[in-house]
């Protein structure tokens, strides 16, 4: 990718607290899942991370505005994501932190994908051949395992992580079982699991997982995260988002 390269005429900036911002457009963005995850798996200071299909680089960002010293590869398969988190990156001043690169999260060695700490990754919640296909590519790259599977994410993470490595993830709570399956499967176990319920009385509607590389079975189960209260964001989720949804409201006022 070059550094030089244009941003889509649809760019825009979107705040991630007072410290950092992403350049996003309708086809690629990032949610609550997003967020969510970014703060599940943030990594030490000094630990080397990887965000396997980054999409426009929301985590990487994430990770780095609060106190991540990297190193950080940012890997995605869309030119079109890449440029958005390439530019993102640059202009906030973490080039010498993130490196941001195109590629197929299914060949680590190509990538140069190794002796890591960290990867996150929050991968299409569609399981092949299940559900109404996506109309544009970018939602089906997204969205469908059309081009990456779980099972894809876990034989990475396994060749990329060092021993004792994490990979944390997000999918949604029917693809559970499946999930634990395949991190067991690739020498992943599952170490750490919480529910996330939009407001109380409600199903849960994703769980974050984090699988370690050769470590000892017995998964700690996290009090199950709430987001809302009475049309309210609930303290846990305040505590979370931290100067993120401020600095959103700001700039949807100005």
């Amino acid at each position: 990718m070059s550094s030089g390269a244009l941003l889509p005429i649809d760019a825009r900036r979107e705040p991630l607290g007072k410290n950092a911002f992403v350049y996003v457009t309708p086809r690629h963005s990032f949610n609550t899942d997003t967020l969510l995850l970014a703060h599940f798996s943030m990594p030490k200071p000094r630990e080397r991370c990887a965000d396997l299909g980054t999409g426009c680089g929301a985590i990487p960002l994430w990770w780095v505005s609060r106190g991540a010293k990297g190193p950080i590869q940012a890997l995605e398969l869309q030119e079109e994501a890449c440029r958005l988190s390439e530019t993102s990156v640059k202009e906030n001043g973490f080039s010498s932190l993130i490196s941001v690169q195109q590629g197929d999260l299914r060949q680590p060695k190509e990538n140069g994908l190794r002796d890591l700490d960290v990867i996150a990754c929050n991968p299409p919640y569609q399981a092949a051949g299940t559900g109404v296909m996506s109309e544009t590519v970018s939602d089906q790259t997204a969205r469908h395992e059309t081009t990456c599977t779980l099972e894809d994410v876990a034989r990475t993470a396994k060749a990329a992580l060092r021993w004792g490595g994490r990979l944390c993830l997000c999918h949604r709570p029917h693809r559970l079982t499946d999930a634990i399956s395949i991190l067991r499967a690739f020498s992943l176990e599952p170490k750490r699991l919480q529910l996330v319920q939009q407001r109380g009385g409600k199903e849960p509607f994703l769980f974050l997982l984090e699988g370690r590389r050769g470590g000892k079975p017995g998964i700690r189960l996290l009090p199950t995260l709430i987001l809302q209260e009475n049309g309210q964001d609930t303290p846990a989720l305040e505590e979370i988002f931290g100067d993120y949804r401020q600095n959103r409201e700001r700039k949807t006022k100005a």
